[in-house]
């Protein structure tokens, strides 16, 4: 478990410490993270640049992300899914990118998975989301893995995924949502908590 901090900014706002700078983190950090996604392209997206993140910094990929988006069209699942040759070079390429065949082939990969996976439940959300855990305070402890995002992990390699393991997944989790680790004290926990809340009963989750 790791115990982070909460710090209040400049402006007033009380932000988990890891978001309260640079800019970068503190839009991210007040506006996304934690915040409930049940679209399958954000979903899909999310766990690939969690995979490109895998050994680097996730500000690196943060600052890449509009790059990411136009050399993968978007994260269009179907699209990427008919990623052939051409495109592997094309986005080997592409400096704007991390340059990293096998991340790259990965992601192809996985969106003919994930195109499986919607076919069998429906959508992405309806996979995830059956497995959001919900506190009524926030954490004041932040593990880098949890039993759901090994089970999730081995789940979804047993269905031919790449680049998904237990520390990747986790990620993804709090990142759309699936678990609100803003910590005890950060003014967006209550936000993030009404969004998620928002989404899995959209979804269908039974919630405390």
């Amino acid at each position: 478990m790791a115990v982070m901090n909460v710090i209040t900014g400049d402006d007033g706002v009380a932000r988990c410490s890891w978001g309260a700078e640079p800019a970068d983190y503190l839009d991210y950090h007040d506006h996304e993270w934690g915040v409930g996604v049940a679209d399958d392209t954000r979903l899909f997206e999310k766990i690939c640049l969690e995979g490109f993140q895998s050994g680097l910094s996730w500000l690196t990929i943060l600052r890449k992300r509009d790059n990411f988006r136009a050399g993968f069209a978007g994260f269009d699942i179907e699209q990427v899914a008919a990623f052939g040759e051409g495109d592997v070079e094309r986005l080997l390429a592409d400096a704007g990118i991390v340059r990293h065949q096998g991340k790259i082939r990965s992601t192809i990969n996985n969106a003919q998975r994930a195109l499986e996976l919607i076919d069998e439940h429906g959508s992405l959300a309806a996979f995830f989301w059956p497995h959001a855990t919900f506190f009524d305070e926030p954490v004041t402890e932040v593990p880098a893995t949890t039993d759901t995002s090994t089970m999730l992990s081995k789940q979804l390699k047993k269905r031919g995924w790449s680049f998904v393991g237990p520390t990747t997944m986790y990620a993804f989790m709090q990142a759309m949502g699936v678990v609100n680790d803003h910590m005890a004290g950060c003014d967006c926990w209550e936000s993030a908590e009404r969004s998620r809340r928002s989404v899995a009963a959209g979804v269908g989750v039974a919630m405390p």
